[in-house]
């Protein structure tokens, strides 16, 4: 099951393209050389890249994946994925995307 990220982190080529690619992910559809950055599925990440063809395949059918970002190709990918690093170390002094999205959460419902 596919969650999206509220504040949904999006790469430039991608923000273009931005609803057609979350319809194309919705209904399954693999877009040609567009990437979802999520937590990392092991304690070794910080984040992952996944290219959109990996995340719907049937393994992925009964996990819960909450997708950060969209990208269009994988260089946009370890941009954005950069970024969000970038962000989470300045707002929480650490490399831990559960304290980084539990801060994002609070900073929300305070809003």
């Amino acid at each position: 099951m596919i969650v999206w990220y509220e504040n949904l982190y999006m790469g430039a080529k991608a923000k273009r393209r931005r609803f057609a690619i979350i319809q194309d992910i919705r209904e399954k559809k693999s877009g040609a050389g567009v990437y979802v950055i999520t937590p990392p599925s092991n304690g070794n990440n910080i984040l992952d890249i996944y290219p959109t063809e990996t995340i719907l395949k049937e393994y992925f059918e009964d996990r819960e994946m909450l997708i950060l970002g969209i990208a269009q190709g994988y260089q946009e990918a370890l941009k954005l994925a950069g970024r969000i690093v970038d962000e989470m170390y300045r707002k929480t002094g650490c490399f831990r995307i559960e304290e980084f999205l539990r801060l994002q959460c609070g900073r929300q419902a305070e809003g």
